[in-house]
């Protein structure tokens, strides 16, 4: 585990200042002073064009680009680059739309949702925006493990949303909605209908504000993604990979450091093919000297775990939970058995054996 800090730290010894400077990256998307141009179509617009008009600025070819809002075919024409609008897809001419019949273009990488303009762009320049974002190579390894990871945590869904891609299979209605989400916010910043001025400057001007909001958010996760997710996955790698050292079942891993590990258990196992499954994490808590230990859920997009803790511990607490489990220095166990805690790692570990054989 020390190693794969070290080897982080060692890698990436530019990522403060490279993301202090994260707000000025952002801000020269909308600087104004290049030749090249590229077209979205005028009226409505949605999340998957102000985003694709983002990222396109942030490439070395379009750099800081003009972006011509129209629907006149002869006027796309005529311009560098062209997403959401023409019916054409055509990345040798820089043409990314995916609205025409026949269209099914996906990410690949084992992904099936089918593209918007967004994930059209990143899938042709996603690799180069990292590597260039980064201050990498392209064909650098930490580039090559982020082009996916940014897809499956922020563009897919922006693909989904567009394309009318519901997120469950059921016909149910769902039981609640979400309007907090970047496709929503971006919805809200289109003209009211009951603004007098329904111009074509204002309604730019708005576009502006979208691609402004599509583009800081990008920019924030790839800075998550690149200063903690990716050394985390080292982190949990070398843990997995040391699992036996903590119980013999192998069910059972031990973080010495608390860090985002729930994205990486799933995808993990199956790289390293690991059977039977882990049951447990253990990891120190950050808000004390305690330790806690927490059930591994069925999905990375499910809440229930694959083995809860015992029903007779939940909802319990310190010397009543310890009079029930029998292990001295309990601290609690959540009412639907997903997560614990106790005084010592050897008395968490001790709660994680006792779970795996109840």
């Amino acid at each position: 585990m020390v190693t794969a800090l070290k080897a982080w730290h060692t890698t990436f010894t530019f990522h403060k200042p490279l993301f202090a400077s994260l707000h000025s990256i952002s801000a020269s998307l909308f600087s104004t002073h290049v030749a090249k141009r590229v077209g979205t179509h005028s009226g409505t617009f949605h999340c998957d064009e102000a985003l694709a008009c983002s990222l396109l600025r942030l490439s070395k070819h379009f750099s800081g680009a003009d972006i011509v809002r129209t629907r006149d075919p002869k006027l796309l024409k005529s311009l560098d680059a062209v997403v959401d609008v023409g019916g054409v897809y055509d990345p040798l001419r820089h043409r990314y739309d995916h609205h025409q019949r026949g269209f099914d273009q996906v990410f690949g990488h084992g992904f099936t949702t089918k593209l918007s303009s967004a994930g059209l762009v990143y899938k042709h320049f996603g690799l180069e925006i990292i590597a260039k974002v980064l201050q990498l190579d392209e064909v650098h390894p930490h580039v090559h493990q982020l082009y996916p990871a940014i897809y499956r945590n922020f563009i897919e869904a922006i693909d989904a949303v567009d394309n009318g891609v519901n997120q469950y299979d059921v016909n149910e209605p769902p039981k609640y909605v979400i309007n907090t989400c970047l496709p929503s916010r971006i919805k809200r910043l289109n003209l009211d209908w009951r603004d007098s001025d329904q111009s074509s400057d204002k309604e730019n001007q708005a576009f502006h504000q979208a691609m402004a909001l599509a583009g800081g958010e990008f920019l924030e996760s790839l800075n998550y993604y690149a200063k903690s997710w990716l050394p985390a996955r080292s982190i949990v790698m070398e843990c997995i990979a040391a699992r036996e050292t903590v119980d013999s079942s192998g069910e059972i891993i031990k973080l010495s450091q608390s860090c985002p590990w729930k994205l990486h258990i799933h995808e993990l196992e199956e790289e390293m093919k690991i059977n039977p499954s882990i049951k447990y994490v253990l990891y120190p808590d950050d808000r004390s000297e305690n330790w806690r230990l927490q059930a591994v859920a069925i999905s990375p997009v499910r809440f229930e775990s694959r083995k809860p803790l015992p029903y007779l511990w939940r909802g319990l607490e310190n010397d009543k939970l310890s009079e029930i489990d029998g292990i001295p220095g309990c601290t609690f166990v959540h009412m639907s058995g997903f997560i614990g805690g106790n005084r010592s790692y050897d008395g968490a570990l001790a709660m994680a054996r006792a779970s795996l054989k109840a």
